[in-house]
C-alpha cells in the first residue's frame, strides 16, 4: 500500500441512538465524539438512527423512530393540517 493516501482503518464504536444497542467495529468514518467500551478504553463514537437492533426487517415490528419531529417539520413545510375526526 502507499503511504500517506489511505484514510486510518481503526475501531469505533456505532451508537444506536433509538434502541441503545452499540457495536465495536472497524471503520474508516471520521467523527469527534468519544465514548468508552465495555473494555474500559476511549474509542471514536459514531451516533446512528436505526441498526439491525431497530429496523423493523430484523426486529419483526414496526417501532416509529421520530428524533427530529420528521412529521411535524413536513407537515410545517407543506401546509398540511392531521386530519381531524
Amino acid at each position: 500500500m502507499k503511504e500517506g493516501i489511505h484514510p486510518t482503518y481503526r475501531l469505533v464504536i456505532f451508537n444506536d441512538v433509538s434502541s441503545g444497542f452499540r457495536l465495536l467495529t472497524r471503520s474508516t468514518i471520521q467523527t469527534k465524539d468519544t465514548a468508552v467500551w465495555e473494555d474500559g478504553k476511549e474509542y471514536p463514537c459514531y451516533n446512528v438512527e436505526i441498526s439491525s437492533a431497530s429496523h423493523p426487517f430484523y426486529t419483526g415490528k414496526q417501532v416509529v423512530v421520530d428524533t427530529a419531529g420528521r412529521i411535524e417539520k413536513f407537515r410545517r413545510r407543506y401546509g398540511m393540517q392531521e386530519k381531524s375526526e
